[in-house]
């Protein structure tokens, strides 16, 4: 929120599966994962390419309820936490194939 995104969501649920936040900024959308670990190479490791079939799902079905949002585009972020407090960002961190 202090760098400009409007937080839509937290834990929102879809058909396809939970999405941590979902936020916009300036027609930006992003759907973003946040995966804590000990560090932050375990938690950029914890995303599989199951969950990310599954986050792309769950985008496409809050979309499909929410159409009037992501006029600049959508992405899907990675939000790393490590056990010492440690936060790292990965914007665009995968997109749909």
């Amino acid at each position: 929120m202090a760098s400009g995104w409007l937080v839509l969501g937290r834990r929102v649920r879809t058909a396809a599966g939970e999405i941590d936040l979902v936020a916009e900024r300036k027609g930006m959308l992003a759907f973003i994962e946040v995966k804590a670990r000990p560090s932050l190479g375990e938690a950029a490791g914890a995303l599989g390419p199951r969950q990310r079939e599954r986050l792309l799902r769950a985008g496409e079905c809050w979309l499909a309820l929410n159409p009037g949002r992501g006029a600049a585009g959508v992405r899907f972020d990675l939000l790393l936490v490590a056990a010492d407090g440690t936060v790292r960002r990965i914007a665009d961190a995968f997109r749909l194939e």
